[in-house]
């Protein structure tokens, strides 16, 4: 019996499913990861395997990456938590606002989640409507208002995607399809007035990646204005993972409020809300809109997040070599029953003949074919993160070997 099992086994019985989140429940048990190096992962099992989730979207660098273990290392010898401002607020702040041309200020927090639930209690306290907008299929985090059933074909009012959200709750939590212009403007036309904000992720990351087509981000710029509704852009994947300043400055577009998270902390817990100088002014204690946290503004995490972003600013070729490797991943595919979809190191395989644009078109993707190939990935020595729907990345650590690994197995597993 392997040392992974022997664990789940323990795990099951001291914790729901065995696992801290839903997605790592890998059938017919998780691995159990005991070292992460460079472009690697090593099991308790004795596996190897080259790391294609990079802890779902914040290792940049990679794992261990020298710049942010000695930031680490001088922060840890000073202590990890004080209930106090720390200087690193401001410089990490000061880093975000300095790379996006939307963002006047800043506030911490400690999750992605957090801070989408912040940004959308923030619109509502700003605008004094009650109800928002997402698209279906985005995935903001696991609090209530956002926890939307998508692909139902309802446009209007959602249903609770999980038992214990009043419905009361989602009934002020709108739905549209990503890149259908024409349904969010007959909505915003048809009831702006409650509407406070859209909340949107400029490329769907937990079903892609999906990209906008065309000049549809530009298109929801336009009418959010044209209706006075405030456009949420939801950067906790895309930010600076698409280059500094993320989507919506690849974009060319400016959000009112931007969530971030992931590569901003560096590869530890953290979140946070950017926006117009008016509108984050209503958070307290500067104004009436309540947001608070005991570990926001975590010393390690900022600094952490903080190295981790000058090493990207400070190098910011390896942009283009990982886009250049992720797109070496998808010329290598000779199978071409699915479809190979990539922006930047973001990338997916699709089991679908063509790439989705929206919800409805990535859930017709084979999930068991996919099931299959990722066992036979994961058989040749690849970690690509164990769902159809979520984004696979790459990272400044993989070399030129790894990829020739990684288009070996494709084409082997394909």
């Amino acid at each position: 019996m392997q040392v992974s099992e022997i664990l789940f086994r323990k795990a099951r019985e001291m914790m729901p499913g065995g696992v801290s989140s839903p997605v790592r429940a890998i059938k017919p048990y998780p691995f159990y990861v005991t070292r992460g190096k460079g472009s690697r992962i090593e099991t308790v099992d004795g596996d190897e395997y080259i790391d294609c989730c990079c802890g779902y979207g914040p290792l940049i660098l990679g794992h261990a990456h020298p710049a942010v273990m000695e930031a680490l290392t001088a922060q840890i010898q000073d202590g990890w938590l004080y209930g106090t401002p720390t200087e690193k607020e401001i410089s990490l702040a000061s880093r975000i606002i300095s790379d996006h041309p939307s963002v006047d200020m800043v506030r911490f927090v400690s999750s992605g989640s957090e801070a989408t639930m912040a940004a959308i209690r923030l619109a509502r306290g700003f605008t004094g409507r009650p109800d928002i907008i997402k698209t279906e299929g985005g995935f903001h985090g696991a609090h209530d208002g956002v926890l939307v059933q998508a692909g139902s074909g309802c446009t209007t009012l959602g249903q609770p995607d999980s038992a214990g959200i009043n419905p009361d709750v989602v009934s002020h939590t709108r739905q549209v399809p990503f890149n259908d212009i024409e349904a969010l403007t007959a909505m915003l036309a048809a009831d702006s007035n409650h509407i406070a904000a859209l909340i949107l992720e400029p490329v769907m990351g937990n079903i892609g990646p999906v990209f906008p087509l065309d000049t549809y981000l530009e298109e929801v710029r336009a009418v959010t204005r044209e209706y006075d509704v405030l456009l949420i852009f939801d950067e906790v994947i895309t930010g600076y993972r698409l280059g500094i300043g993320g989507a919506q400055v690849a974009y060319g577009i400016s959000p009112d409020i931007s969530t971030f998270g992931k590569i901003i902390g560096g590869g530890l817990p953290i979140g946070a809300i950017g926006g117009r100088r008016d509108i984050m002014e209503m958070f307290s204690p500067a104004g009436p809109v309540y947001q608070a946290g005991t570990y926001s503004g975590n010393p390690l995490s900022l600094a952490a997040g903080e190295a981790a972003l000058n090493y990207c600013i400070d190098n910011q070729d390896i942009y283009d070599r990982m886009e250049a490797y992720t797109q070496v991943i998808g010329d290598g595919i000779t199978d071409r029953g699915g479809s190979f979809v990539q922006t930047g190191s973001m990338f997916a395989y699709f089991f679908t003949e063509q790439p989705p644009v929206d919800y409805a078109s990535a859930k017709r993707a084979d999930t068991e074919r996919f099931s299959l190939f990722w066992k036979n990935m994961r058989d040749c020595g690849i970690f690509l993160p164990p769902s159809q729907f979520e984004t696979c990345f790459l990272s400044a650590a993989h070399s030129d070997a790894d990829i020739q690994e990684i288009c070996t197995a494709f084409d082997t597993c394909l």
